[in-house]
């Protein structure tokens, strides 16, 4: 089911930004022993959510929606950018919804048409990588096996510092926070954006009319945009550059 975000900016002419929370779908217990979902979600305003970086898209006139349901061109239907985060793996729910080849099918189209991907992975550890490569592979990328900027702990936050200053996808942020990614392969129609010690942190790639943007980690939750990081690391304004640059790869007759 397709959902409008509360609160959401809407006007005709908006842009939609919709969240998946089908591959992505965890579940804890509230005080009360009751199920809930949590992680990766608009709504969610605790340091798991995605709040802050839904309003770097809302104070620019998009609105915001969620997708509890396997993607087709049908539900996609007025979807500008489709954002697919950290796919669930069987320790994170006992009922994953694994991207299958009918959802590649069915995204790829959705690309080709228009539409513009978010793609972002997380350490092997904590995401399904071997269906999400599935999908990677067709717009020439894959999500690697490996742990890029390691951050022990705390006292550590260099080890996840970036310098990102003239990269053409961050016109405000000069130096960013990304730990424990997974780095990208690439090859054509996939290019590099961000790379770091040889290895592509964010890709791109041009996909009929659409575009597909891919990140190692899912670094833009609250977490990590909210003002917790030590003075000097940027990923408030990174969030809202890439919110930015997405709204830009929208095709003009989609606007």
């Amino acid at each position: 089911m397709l959902a409008l975000m509360p609160g959401s900016f809407f006007a005709a002419a908006a842009q939609t930004i919709t969240l998946d929370y089908h591959f992505n779908r965890e579940i804890r217990k509230n005080s009360d022993g009751g199920d809930v979902r949590f992680h990766y979600m608009w709504e969610d305003t605790t340091n798991t959510g995605f709040s802050i970086w839904g309003r770097s898209f809302t104070r620019s006139g998009a609105r915001l929606r969620s997708l509890d349901e396997a993607p087709t061109l049908r539900n996609l239907k007025g979807t500008d950018i489709y954002i697919i985060v950290d796919p669930d793996t069987r320790k994170e729910s006992a009922n994953p919804n694994f991207i299958e080849q009918k959802d590649i099918t069915q995204i790829g189209q959705y690309v080709k048409n228009g539409g513009v991907l978010v793609m972002m992975a997380n350490d092997s550890a904590n995401v399904e990588l071997p269906h999400f490569n599935k999908l990677a592979a067709l717009f020439g990328m894959h999500f690697n096996n490996d742990l890029h900027n390691h951050v022990v702990d705390d006292a550590h936050f260099n080890d996840g510092a970036l310098l990102v200053k003239g990269d053409p996808l961050f016109k405000t942020a000069g130096k960013i926070f990304l730990k424990d990614i997974c780095t990208i392969d690439i090859s054509v129609p996939a290019k590099a954006v961000l790379s770091d010690k040889g290895s592509v942190i964010i890709a791109t790639a041009k996909y009929g009319k659409g575009t597909v943007f891919a990140v190692g980690d899912p670094w833009l939750y609250n977490e990590y945009v909210n003002g917790r990081l030590p003075a000097g690391y940027e990923n408030d304004k990174a969030a809202n550059d890439i919110a930015q640059w997405l709204l830009k790869q929208i095709p003009a007759k989609r606007k």
